[in-house]
């Protein structure tokens, strides 16, 4: 038999006892409004001698027209988002800003790459398209959206957002129209991880770039791909090598793993590429990245930093990768999740929307080095 719901506890009944209104009994429960310390306390305790939980949350977000829940869309699958320190310090700092106001998070995949026809079984007649969003940005009930990494130009995922008129917060992209941004100084820091190595002699430099578009793809960047570029963050760091140095190959990953910097490095250091020609150091788009570039490097039985200088972007801690210390462009992660956070309390409370822009810095490791003295000029050999 289903349990009777006429001696649950209610409300009224907790009101009834504490010798309150029904409405100032809410009010204790809500955390806000003018009631004394003494009459909240009094609410209380009549509700835990009759085990009342609080009213129920569902009726309180049809009463208030807010659900309560953040949507913070990841820009990857959870499985291979939560292998990137760099995602899981951001989302620390979320939710720990969001979490003293109550909020609660939805975590949401970003697009899943481009929204292509599927071919059936027999490979002629095309079956339905492959969504470009997950469905949760189409139905799930939230007051804000968080784009972590940011919007492309033609954002399935933002255009989901607007249709249903759910405001957002950007992180690392372009303005957009409305939203409070937080963006990174990162094209600024990746250029200073190119000035130290061209301040160590160094001018035969690679690059293992971030993906460029919604389009996971490995392999060398030509001008047409690099025109292309679409991710805010790689054309930033991009154009931060630019400014500096034109690298002697370009290699674009499909993640930010250390898998796929391991097999960019081994692709451009590999002993088919003539020694005259090898790079003698390679900057990464990401820590992640530039330590798979150290693994490669190893086994490709290079010294780092004797044989090839490596340096990456993000500072954070890997301590497997010991006994190299990366040298990296460091940023502050936690405090980029907070201000993403706090962004969304903006937004809540109907303030006007801002741009913060966070710093960076290069922090040396060991990982990076002078030229080999095989390739010095020979007046700086003298």
């Amino acid at each position: 038999m289903g349990r009777s719901t006429a001696a649950r506890p209610t409300l009224a009944r907790v009101a009834e006892l504490a010798g309150v209104s029904v409405s100032t009994a809410s009010l204790a429960f809500s955390g806000a409004g003018p009631i004394t310390a003494e009459t909240r306390d009094k609410v209380l305790a009549a509700a835990a001698e009759l085990g009342y939980h609080g009213p129920n949350p569902l009726g309180r977000q049809l009463r208030s027209g807010r659900s309560g829940i953040v949507g913070v869309v990841i820009g990857d699958q959870p499985g291979r988002a939560f292998r990137d320190p760099v995602a899981v310090k951001v989302l620390d700092g979320l939710v720990d800003v969001l979490g003293t106001e109550g909020l609660g998070v939805l975590l949401i995949p970003g697009v899943r790459g481009a929204a292509a026809p599927a071919r059936a079984d027999d490979g002629t007649t095309p079956a339905a398209p492959v969504p470009a969003v997950d469905p949760l940005l189409e139905s799930a009930a939230m007051d804000v959206a968080v784009l972590v990494w940011g919007v492309l130009r033609d954002d399935a995922t933002l255009a989901a957002l607007r249709r249903r008129d759910v405001p957002v917060v950007v992180g690392e992209g372009g303005r957009v129209e409305g939203a409070p941004l937080v963006a990174l100084d990162d094209r600024a820091g990746t250029a200073l991880a190119v000035r130290h190595l061209k301040e160590l002699g160094h001018t035969r430099i690679a690059e293992i770039t971030l993906p460029l578009d919604a389009v996971e793809r490995s392999g060398p960047i030509d001008a047409a791909r690099l025109a292309q570029a679409d991710r805010t963050s790689t054309r930033h760091r991009l154009d931060g090598v630019r400014d500096e140095v034109e690298p002697v190959i370009s290699w674009e990953t499909p993640a930010s793993l250390v898998e796929h910097g391991r097999d960019a490095a081994t692709e451009i250091l590999g002993a088919w590429v003539p020694e005259t020609e090898r790079p003698t150091a390679i900057v990464a788009h990401s820590d992640l990245l530039a330590a798979g570039a150290v693994i490669a490097a190893r086994e490709l039985g290079l010294r780092v930093p004797d044989d090839v200088s490596i340096a990456g972007f993000d500072g954070i801690d890997l301590p497997w990768l010991s006994p190299d210390v990366l040298t990296s462009v460091h940023q502050p992660l936690q405090a980029k999740g907070a201000a993403l956070g706090r962004a969304v309390l903006g937004v809540l409370a109907g303030e006007e929307p801002t741009c913060t822009t966070l710093p960076v810095e290069l922090v040396p490791g060991t990982t990076t080095g002078p030229v080999p003295a095989a390739v010095r000029p020979a007046d700086a050999q003298a």
